[in-house]
Parts: C-alpha cells; sequence; structure tokens
C-alpha cells in the first residue's frame, strides 16, 4: 500500500527525495529504487490513482466500478498500469485469467471518455499492463479486442446475474467444498473457514485468484454516463 502510495504522490508531483526519504526498510527500498530506475515510459497524461463506474446491468440496476493505480492518456490512446509487489512473479496465463485484467480495460472502453476528452476509448486503443516492483524489466501487457470486450461484456453480467439470483435467495450462498480457495479471502472468518487472509507471498500460482482487500472509497466514485 505505501509503495502504491509513493508512486501516487510521485506522478502528482511530490518531490522525489522526500519520498526516498520514507523508503528506508527491505523490501520498499528496493521496490522505490527500481521504480526510479526502470519506471515505465509514461508520455501523455497521467492520471493517478483512477476511480471509473457505470451502471450495469439489463436495467442498469448495478453499478460496475475499478480503481486503478495509474492512467496515461496519449493520443487517444489509454494504457491502464498496475504495480504489482509480489515477491514471485506470476506467469501470463494466471494474470490473463485474472478478473483483473478483464474488468479494467472493459471499464475503460465503457467508461473512460472522461479521461479522453469526451472521445469514448474503441477496444484496440486500450492496453494494460502489470509492472513488477521486484521485476522492473519484466512487465506483462495485455492488449484489448472488440471480441475480447464483447466476450468480456457477456461474462461479466453472467457472473452478477448468478450473484443476483444468490443474493435474492432466502438460502445463504453456497460455500466451496475447496477449502483452499479461502486461504486468502479476507472475508473467510464470516464462513468460520480461519479468521485472516493468509500471506499472499505465498500464493500458488496455479491457485484461484484470491480475494483482495477491498479499500475504494465510494466518495471518490464519479458516476460515468452509460
Amino acid at each position: 500500500a505505501l509503495f502504491h502510495l509513493m508512486v501516487q504522490q510521485h506522478v502528482l508531483g511530490v518531490d522525489e527525495g522526500r519520498l526516498t526519504a520514507m523508503a528506508q526498510e527491505e523490501p520498499l527500498a528496493s521496490w522505490w529504487q527500481n521504480f526510479l530506475q526502470d519506471r515505465p515510459a509514461t508520455a501523455g497524461a497521467q492520471y493517478p490513482e483512477t476511480v471509473l463506474s457505470m451502471p450495469f446491468g439489463q436495467a442498469a440496476e448495478r453499478r460496475l466500478l475499478a480503481k486503478m493505480d495509474l492512467v496515461v492518456v496519449d493520443n487517444g490512446r489509454a494504457t491502464i498500469y498496475d504495480w504489482k509487489t509480489s515477491r514471485r512473479r506470476p506467469p501470463r496465463d494466471w494474470l490473463a485469467a485474472r478478473l483483473q485484467t478483464r474488468v479494467y480495460p472493459y471499464l475503460m472502453v465503457q467508461a473512460g471518455a472522461e479521461l479522453n476528452g469526451g472521445q469514448p476509448f474503441a477496444p484496440e486503443q486500450v492496453e494494460m499492463v502489470y509492472w513488477f516492483a521486484g521485476f522492473p524489466n519484466r512487465p506483462e501487457r495485455f492488449s484489448y479486442t472488440a471480441d475480447q470486450f464483447a466476450e468480456d461484456g457477456a461474462s461479466l453480467a453472467g457472473l452478477l446475474d448468478q450473484a443476483a439470483t444468490l443474493s435474492l435467495s432466502d438460502a445463504p450462498f453456497p460455500l466451496t467444498p475447496d477449502e483452499s480457495k479461502c486461504r486468502f479471502c479476507v472475508y473467510r472468518s464470516l464462513c468460520n473457514r480461519g479468521v485472516v487472509a493468509g500471506d499472499l507471498n505465498e500464493l500458488d500460482f496455479d491457485d484461484p485468484e484470491p480475494a483482495v482487500e477491498f479499500d475504494l472509497d465510494f466518495e471518490q466514485v464519479a458516476e460515468v454516463e452509460y
């Protein structure tokens, strides 16, 4: 969390020396030096900690939203950066299967026009980049396409419909029989499957997607026309 905050402050113009003084302990000190020495090229307008939100569903009764570490807009193209501080670098196929890789570009196409002078982005104008603080020379880039956009829209709608159906039922949500999927969930105590979430640095990349801390401030979310 502190690394993300430092990068945000750096993008906003806070003095580099002041930020460096904050990074005295490992691994933060190494991550920060890696960022300063091998920071990604970010020519264009920069929007750190950007929140996009849109009505979603057949009756637009739900909202799809995401908080992105950094969005760079240059010549009508949007690059979404996500900073990763895991001790191990995940393989590409693991990242490709994450909801994050699908939701962020989808939202940028649907709700990112405000970052582009009111002009919506076409799917082919959006790219997502995972930048690893421990592996600064090995970012992972995902381009986007119209076919992927259509597939993601249908898939996300299906997931939300399933969640809505379950929420209307009097029966409790069914629990997964595979308790290993609960290891990194911050809500596992609600299901009596442990007290605290496990250390994500122990994640096996063959495991399912872990739950993450949800710290979005809804006061920061601006409604986007759809």
